[in-house]
Order: structure tokens, then sequence, then C-alpha cells
């Protein structure tokens, strides 16, 4: 089980280094202030592309109904995300608590039951 977190975290650490400076979406084409905020303050910039993998990790690995209720989250995830406009604080604690959320997915389901 520990090799399988060192893999993980190798996977998010790879594709970090790789997308340091851009978001899970293209920054040219951002238009609500929350994506804006997120292209202009690096550290939400970071913070959106680690989710955005371990979101993919976890898509990937759960279960059909798992896969759907997961997607479900996200899309409520986002609204409540982009709620917060260019809020720093606001934008920060929600990718926190999102990241949180599904460290615990890949921790509780995937890792200690096998995907599937």
């Amino acid at each position: 089980m520990k090799a399988s977190i060192q893999l993980i975290t190798i996977f998010i650490g790879v594709a970090l280094s790789g997308a340091a400076s851009a978001a899970s979406f293209p920054c040219n084409k951002a238009q609500l202030r929350s994506e804006k905020t997120i292209c202009q303050t690096l550290s939400l910039n970071d913070a959106d592309v680690k989710m955005a993998t371990t979101y993919n990790i976890i898509l990937h690995a759960l279960p059909m109904g798992g896969r759907d209720s997961e997607k479900g989250a996200q899309y409520q995830w986002l609204k409540q995300r982009n709620a917060c406009g260019s809020n720093v604080s606001c934008l920060t604690a929600s990718y926190a608590s999102r990241q949180q959320h599904l460290d615990s997915i890949i921790q509780n389901r995937i890792l200690s039951q096998g995907p599937f």
C-alpha cells in the first residue's frame, strides 16, 4: 500500500512539474473571475493542477457508479468554487477542501479496496 501512495505522489509530482505554470484549463480562454484569479495566482494555479490530476486518477480507478457520483460532486464543487469570484481566500479554502475530499477517496476507497 505504501508503494501505491508513493507511485501516486510521484505521478502527481511529475504532472505538476510539467504544468506548474498552466492551470487545468486554458488561461487564455478564462472568462470567469474565479478562472482569471486562478491563472494569476501561482498557489491557486498549482492547487488547480494538483486537484485536476487527482480527480482524473480517481475517475480511472473508481467503478462506474462511483465515477458518476464523483462527476456530480465535481460539478457541484465547480459551482461553489466559481461563486468565490476573485476572492483568493475563498478559492484557496475551496481547493483545500476539495483536495482533502479527493485524497480521502484515494486513501479509503482506492488504496484500501483496490481499483475496480
